[in-house]
């Protein structure tokens, strides 16, 4: 044994390792991530980006159906996407282990909502584990391969973002179980699900979950431990080590199994208690579970616990009227640092432009999500991944161009467009949809860390061995142009995202036709990439009329005269500045 300081993602990794798993599929996102970008670089074991969490869990569910163990990860709203195989899979089970990580983000650091994705394994019927640190995720990532493989199930692993990305000490066997796959059989009455099969199987899960339950009672993975017996607190995950914290002479009820839940335990632990709590962020899913059980629960003394984001130590001593140690106030005179794109980003002169136009842009999934912040203002939704295209066909058939006299654009980044994007336009075209559709081609998946996709062609294998790309070779990329034009859109063009006049003339044609469908590529690599550097621009009689600024470069500022200067520092020489001045006292320097 060893001891090591590591992350809940990088616990998770490690653990399945050692469980010995062979295949890992995901689709990047906040804040799984880093649990296959760390698989990957372990021996005998194959990992690979999808191109969404649907396929991500198809590749996984096959992978065990052919026999091997396989962990399969992603953010809470990737399971959204993959609720369609996930709620087959429940009923079909599994041959060998199979393990979903669901890593969920409470307070929304990275994510258009807070959802539990516990609900999701209470629906299929899946097991769901919940560890409370990176000791915890390292032991339930190996159990979850053995509950799977022993009740014939996936597996749900579920994280938070407190726990995906905190490191704490864990002690780590470093030695990989050396699993024999399991033979493949034919077995469509298990895994065809045709109607007749799937009601065969729904006897089956019912069958297993009255095993499950009976297993949830027994398993050491819930604890009771007696401490005080006034005040009783239920709780799992991460919230546990928050109420060790802020009540550490309270009983505690600690769930690592959060669905099935064990109801003889719960019920034997409030009845040993004199009142009897639950403490949970983001959602009363325990709560509404536990009072559904029959099983009085107290009312908080000091007020109910914050019914959205993360629950901390204070929330919850506040809650129970504990006094708690002093806080310092924070401090008030801190510069403002609101986000925005990093100096040379391509994306910035399409969003000038869209802003320039007043278009009503339907917006998606990505970095490029900050144009909807100063200085552009010009996003007017974000839902889901793929909605930019969808939504802005919507808009066209609602009218809204006529009735506002504004253009409609749907924006997407390439990494998206390969996730859902291709339906979307494809479901524009066949409906004979007209617009105009800008994909921003930044060649990685940017947002979640530079990651590969099928647009740059990088796979992960790709990723850990540090190949770049900007050097991958074009056979291995997605083909955008003709991708769209076997589609059938009517009109294709590839822009230079550096050039503020091509991106305006092409902006300005595209929209100004009512009867086609354009789709505009932004080609320009996202600044992780090309960390080249140019000389800096010099600025010679600035007018101050602030038409420089307000692009929103982070190398760009005011002097205390008003004058415009460059930071050289974050200045990369990319030229933005310099097409953006109307009077030309930004030049280029020769």
């Amino acid at each position: 044994m060893s001891t090591q300081l590591l992350s809940g993602n990088e616990a998770i990794a490690q653990g399945a390792w050692e469980a010995g798993v062979v295949v890992g599929s995901a689709y990047p996102g906040t804040p799984s991530t880093e649990t296959l970008e760390n698989l990957v670089k372990k021996p005998d074991v194959y990992c690979e980006w999808a191109p969404n969490e649907k396929v991500a869990l198809e590749v996984g569910l096959g992978a065990a159906m052919g026999g091997v163990r396989t962990l399969v990860t992603m953010k809470h709203v990737g399971v959204n996407v993959a609720a369609d195989p996930l709620m087959s899979a429940a009923n079909t089970g599994v041959n060998a282990g199979l393990v979903l990580l669901a890593a969920d983000d409470p307070s929304c650091y990275s994510s258009q909502n807070e959802q539990d994705s516990r609900h999701y394994a209470a629906f299929g019927r899946i097991p769901c584990l919940d560890p409370a640190d990176s000791q915890e995720a390292y032991e339930m990532a190996q159990a979850a391969f053995e509950i799977s493989e022993r009740f014939d199930t996936l597996v749900m692993l579920r994280e938070s973002m407190r726990i995906a990305h905190t490191k704490t000490l864990v002690e780590v066997a470093g030695q990989r179980s050396e699993v024999e796959p399991r033979a493949y059989e034919s077995r469509p009455e298990k895994f065809v699900m045709m109607p007749a099969n799937a009601v065969r199987r729904t006897l089956v899960v019912n069958d297993r979950e009255d095993e499950l339950i009976a297993w949830a009672e027994e398993t050491e993975l819930n604890r009771i431990e007696m401490r005080d017996t006034t005040v009783g607190i239920i709780c799992a995950g991460a919230p546990y080590v928050h109420v060790r914290e802020a009540m550490p002479d309270a009983s505690v009820l600690k769930l690592g199994v959060t669905w099935p839940l064990p109801p003889q335990k719960i019920a034997d632990f409030a009845s040993s208690v004199d009142s009897c709590y639950v403490v949970e962020e983001a959602c009363p899913y325990l709560e509404t579970r536990v009072r559904a059980m029959g099983v009085e629960l107290g009312e908080l003394p000091g007020g109910r616990l914050p019914r959205s984001g993360e629950v901390t130590p204070a929330h919850i001593r506040a809650s129970f009227g504990v006094a708690g140690p002093a806080h310092l106030d924070a401090a008030e005179d801190l510069p403002p640092r609101p986000p925005a794109f990093c100096a040379g980003c391509p994306h910035r002169l399409v969003y000038v432009e869209l802003r320039r136009l007043k278009a009503i842009v339907t917006g998606d999934i990505g970095c490029y999500t900050l144009g909807a912040v100063a200085p552009f203002r010009s996003v007017d939704s974000v839902i889901d991944m793929g909605a930019s295209l969808s939504m802005a066909h919507g808009m066209e058939l609602a009218g809204a161009p006529g009735r506002t006299s504004r253009p409609v654009v749907g924006v997407i980044g390439d990494s998206t467009f390969a996730h859902s994007g291709i339906t979307s336009l494809l479901g524009t075209v066949y409906n004979g949809g007209t617009g105009t559709l800008c994909i921003l081609d930044n060649r990685t998946t940017a947002m979640t860390g530079a990651q590969g996709n099928p647009v740059n062609g990088v796979t992960l294998s790709d990723q850990a061995a540090r190949v770049s790309p900007l050097d991958v070779p074009a056979g291995a990329q997605l083909d955008l142009v003709r991708l769209c034009e076997a589609i059938g859109v009517d009109e294709v063009s590839v822009i230079d995202a550096q050039d503020a006049a091509a991106i305006r003339q092409a902006l300005k044609e595209a929209t100004s036709h009512t009867d086609k469908l354009s789709v505009l590529i932004f080609e320009g690599p996202c600044r992780l990439l090309d960390r080249s550097r140019g000389k800096v621009p010099v600025i010679r009689d600035c007018r101050r009329c602030g038409r420089c600024i307000q692009i929103g470069c982070p190398a760009l500022g005011r002097d205390e005269t008003g004058h415009a200067v460059i930071d050289p520092n974050q200045c990369v020489g990319c030229d933005q500045c310099v097409q953006s001045c109307p009077f030309g006292c930004i030049e280029k320097e020769r």
